[in-house]
């Protein structure tokens, strides 16, 4: 498995501190962040889950805690939007240009608005995906939404 991914390049150059973290990535995985975070022995509150979404039609991302659900409401308000929904998979992959289980936030083919838990902001490290199954990165919540430009908001149900 490469280290280096679109994710890890878009965080060096931005003179982000960060450590790469690889672990054995189960495909058939009901929860690929909860199995994330076992794999990596860390509570799954600090390995976050990146997510693609659509608020009243426009592509967004969204990072939140891996054992928690997004709340479609919270998501479309945290954009002052009407209405939220996943993203397609499909789609997905063609806008960010990661697949599915190795979807970062950072790096991704087109930039789009993005939010953070804000509850992420009070722990001192998080891990967010790398860009690829099986390959977290480690840093601080405040690194992720600086390096972002991300809104912090409450986004969990």
């Amino acid at each position: 498995m490469s280290k280096t991914t679109r994710a890890t390049q878009a965080l060096a150059k931005a003179g982000i501190a960060f450590t790469v973290h690889s672990y054995d990535y189960d495909p058939d995985a009901e929860r690929v962040g909860l199995q994330a975070a076992e794999a990596l022995g860390e509570d799954p509150s600090r390995v976050f889950k990146t997510l693609m979404a659509e608020v009243d039609g426009k592509p967004v991302c969204c990072i939140v805690p891996s054992d928690r659900e997004v709340s479609m409401k919270k998501l479309a308000a945290a954009f002052n939007g009407k209405s939220a929904s996943m993203m397609k998979p499909a789609d997905a992959e063609r806008l960010t240009g990661y697949h599915v289980g190795g979807i970062s936030p950072f790096g991704q083919r087109k930039t789009v608005p993005t939010a953070i838990e804000e509850a992420a902001l009070a722990e001192g490290l998080v891990f967010i995906n790398g860009g690829q199954r099986g390959l977290q990165l480690r840093l601080t919540p405040k690194d992720a939404q600086a390096a972002l430009r991300a809104i912090a908001a409450p986004l969990i149900a």
